[in-house]
């Protein structure tokens, strides 16, 4: 089960979340103008992150498999939430932590019992 295609849909999968992080942080500031709104280091930085990540997740597809990937992508909702508390000072809610929960319990019975 843990192979290298299992490892490199995890960091895919951190990438794409540290640019969602990027992009957010981005659309926090003020810009002076429209270009410098779109071509700054943060959203040209998310967006190649997420660009990185897509290719990624497409070559683990040889290895996990098409529902291995497609059960492996919901581990970047979690990651994203641990950064947004982190780095924004996000509450986590017990609905956050119930779809968490859910979230694990479905990538767990995938991978032990499927």
């Amino acid at each position: 089960m843990l192979n290298l295609s299992f490892c490199l849909m995890i960091f895919g999968e951190l990438m794409a979340s540290v640019s969602q992080v990027l992009l957010k942080k981005s659309a926090q500031k003020q810009y002076p103008n429209f270009i410098r709104e779109y071509l700054n280091l943060l959203v040209i930085g998310g967006y190649g992150l997420l660009f990185l990540s897509m290719f990624i997740g497409i070559f683990c597809y040889k290895g996990l498999g098409y529902m291995g990937v497609v059960v492996m992508e919901p581990i970047a909702y979690i990651m994203v939430m641990f950064f947004s508390r982190v780095i924004f000072k996000e509450k986590i809610t017990p609905n956050k932590i119930i779809g968490m929960c859910f979230i694990i319990g479905g990538i767990a019975v995938f991978y032990l019992l499927g």
